[in-house]
């Protein structure tokens, strides 16, 4: 697997990688991580990623790290 892009953002860092065939786009928040796999012949490369990646997209992204949070939160909670 190596990396072949980078998508800046100030909440996340968003690491796009290339392996078998398909891109990984990885999402990362503090101690939390989503990553979404998808073919080469899906998307026109790079510019193709970035094109899906929008706002919405993003913000539920965001959304989905807080419920994460708040999950391992709790999780954390009822074992102390």
């Amino acid at each position: 697997m190596r990396v072949i892009g980078n998508i800046p953002h100030p909440k996340m860092s968003i690491n796009i990688f290339s392996m078998n065939d398909k891109y990984q786009i990885k999402f990362e928040a503090g101690p939390m991580e989503q990553i979404y796999k998808i073919a080469h012949s899906e998307v026109n490369g790079i510019e193709g990623i970035e094109k899906m990646i929008d706002a919405e997209f993003l913000e539920k992204i965001l959304v989905r790290f807080n419920e994460m949070y708040l999950s391992f939160k709790e999780a954390k909670e009822r074992n102390q």
